[in-house]
């Protein structure tokens, strides 16, 4: 099986708690895949700028990268105890759903609060 990887911002509280349980599941069930911290050097292996890295979650798999619903879909995918939630939020209506709420409400809040926080600590 290939290796998924998974870039997420660690200085973001919500990103670091969920990645989080995702990283100790994945490393107790000893599942193939990788966390990378977008503040960390593995960022240049993405090819993506930290800026553009920080606003949504990204996921490679197979030589492609995905990103938002997309990538959890594959995340979860990858975990036995969240394959259901990969297939649920996967059917047509609940996928385009998920995908505005992430796109448009969910993923631009988190990234407007890592804004403010690098803000507050550049000061």
């Amino acid at each position: 099986m290939a290796e998924t990887r998974v870039l997420y911002n660690g200085d973001c509280p919500v990103c670091s708690a969920e990645i989080g349980h995702y990283r100790r599941y994945s490393d107790r069930n000893k599942l193939p895949i990788r966390f990378d911290d977008l503040n960390a050097p593995e960022l240049a292996d993405w090819g993506l700028d930290a800026d553009t890295a920080a606003q949504r979650l990204y996921v490679a798999r197979g030589g492609q990268l995905h990103s938002g619903i997309p990538a959890f879909l594959i995340l979860w995918s990858e975990m036995p105890r969240y394959q259901w939630l990969a297939r649920i939020v996967g059917l047509p209506i609940i996928r385009q759903f998920a995908e505005i709420c992430y796109d448009r409400a969910l993923a631009p809040l988190i990234y407007k609060r890592h804004l403010r926080r690098k803000a507050r600590t550049s000061n």
